[in-house]
């Protein structure tokens, strides 16, 4: 009885006396909560920015000698970079994401040996994947002359894009080992990996391109060799160390359930590609507009720009898809959504930053691209949409992670599809051409569904219901990921 009185009086006492302490104790709380897993974010966001950074590096420093090479060249790597094998990067890297959603909800689970199956199951697709886009390299002339570039880009983007065969199968293999990695935090590995690699590109890239002369052939044998390169050593480290338990040797259980990886790698590639190559069908497009050689490598710097600033979204998509997916197996739905909010945050700072470093350099950063006063002066003149669409890309690609951290890809698919090509596509071509506003208009348009769709997809994160999808990670990865990995 005494007890129960002393309970019925705490009220009162958490009023007058307890309270004012128990809320800074609470707030002392929160702002540990927030620094703990702001920790454990960098710990994942700075080696996979590092890696981004160097992967991208690649071929934005093989964009920049080619710049150094002619205006023609510039062109036609630019137009094959951003849509064919932009188109290529973005389904494998889709198709290759449905392993964020089940190597990380397995990892939190406990099981790791389900982790080397689902990478070997995933080559399979990808391997699969990558032969049935190997003709929309070899006609790609074509392809790019039917979407409205003139004859002279499309034959010289064609010709390239056939000698970049061999990267669209190396692919393949990379960005299943790279979510592999990912999803055991072994991001450290990647990340010197990459750097080494791109150390060789830059040398090579510079050797073969302007001393020797050899131009786009040179780029070619270059940038092939060097995603090559990545496939091997991060191999070499897996087959080694063993992956801490994670990879056990090839086994015939790749070949089981592989229906129901489809249908997630389907998903996911579907939800990856509608937002990977939004921006790159802006250089399609302005490849319409008359004389588009000035606008397209205008654009195309812009493009390259953004590319790099992305690398440091990426990064923490890569860091949210590994906490949400990793705490959602182990059943920690708090936790998960602690996460959200702390990358959100973050990224959003990041973004403002570069946002005004964009707007603080747009009068000299474009002569780091080319050497022509026509193509910087375009570039100065569009360059305040630039800085919007950092600003916008800080935050878009985190909550994309979060969605495949959790398993929303068929969802966020179709809010990309309306906000995207229902809406920004359409806005950018009235602007761009209906009513004369150019390359501006265009880009100015599908800046526009960028908007809709990050406000959406703010919404759906902050009403969800985090400990429904705690609940429903194991029985996700049972679904996807196939029954013969559980025997």
């Amino acid at each position: 009885m005494q007890r129960e009185k002393v309970e019925d009086e705490k009220p009162l006492l958490n009023l007058e006396i307890e309270n004012p302490i128990h809320h800074k104790k609470k707030k002392l709380s929160l702002v540990k909560e927030f620094s703990d897993e702001s920790r454990n974010l960098w710990e994942i966001a700075g080696p996979a920015i590092f890696t981004a950074v160097c992967q991208y590096s690649m071929g934005a420093l093989t964009q920049t000698f080619a710049g150094l090479v002619g205006d023609l060249e510039l062109a036609a790597f630019s137009v094959e970079n951003s849509v064919i094998a932009g188109l290529g990067f973005g389904v494998m890297l889709g198709m290759a994401s449905a392993l964020e959603t089940l190597c990380g909800q397995a990892f939190g689970a406990g099981k790791p040996k389900m982790m080397g199956i689902y990478m070997q199951r995933s080559w399979i697709i990808l391997l699969a994947t990558a032969c049935l886009l190997t003709p929309l390299y070899t006609y790609s002339p074509y392809i790019l002359q039917l979407c409205g570039n003139t004859p002279e880009i499309s034959q010289a983007a064609g010709k390239f894009a056939v000698w970049m065969i061999p990267q669209l199968f190396a692919y393949a293999f990379h960005f299943p080992i790279q979510k592999f990695l990912q999803a055991q935090r072994k991001v450290f590995v990647m990340a010197v990996v990459s750097a080494i690699v791109l150390v060789i590109h830059v040398t090579l890239s510079w050797l073969f391109m302007l001393k020797y002369g050899w131009g786009m052939a040179g780029a070619a044998i270059v940038l092939n060799g060097s995603w090559w390169l990545i496939v091997i050593l991060q191999l070499i480290y897996i087959f080694v160390t063993k992956s801490d338990g994670t990879w056990s040797g090839f086994s015939w259980l790749a070949f089981a359930d592989l229906w129901g990886f489809v249908q997630l790698s389907l998903a996911s590639a579907v939800m990856l590609c509608l937002e990977f190559w939004y921006l790159m069908v802006l250089v399609v497009i302005v490849g319409v507009l008359p004389d588009p050689l000035i606008p397209v490598d205008a654009i195309s710097i812009c493009m390259n720009l953004q590319g790099w600033d992305a690398m440091i979204a990426i990064g923490f998509n890569a860091a949210i898809s590994v906490r949400v997916s990793n705490e959602l197996g182990a059943g920690n739905y708090r936790q998960a959504k602690i996460s959200v909010t702390v990358v959100s945050i973050t990224s959003v700072a990041i973004g403002v930053v570069a946002m005004f470093v964009v707007l603080g350099t747009r009068d000299t950063f474009p002569y780091l691209f080319t050497a022509s006063d026509a193509v910087a002066k375009e570039t100065t003149r569009i360059s305040i949409l630039l800085a919007f669409t950092v600003l916008l890309n800080s935050l878009q690609p985190v909550l994309s992670g979060v969605a495949i951290g959790a398993g929303w890809q068929s969802l966020v698919a179709y809010i990309n599809i309306a906000c995207y090509y229902f809406f920004g596509l359409p806005a950018g071509i009235i602007l761009g051409f209906k009513y004369g506003f150019g390359g501006m208009g265009v880009w100015g348009g599908m800046i526009g569904g960028i908007c809709l769709q990050t406000a959406i997809l703010i919404a759906v994160t902050a009403f969800t219901n985090w400990k429904k999808e705690a609940d429903e990670a194991e029985s996700r990865v049972r679904k996807w990921g196939g029954s013969a990995a559980f025997d």
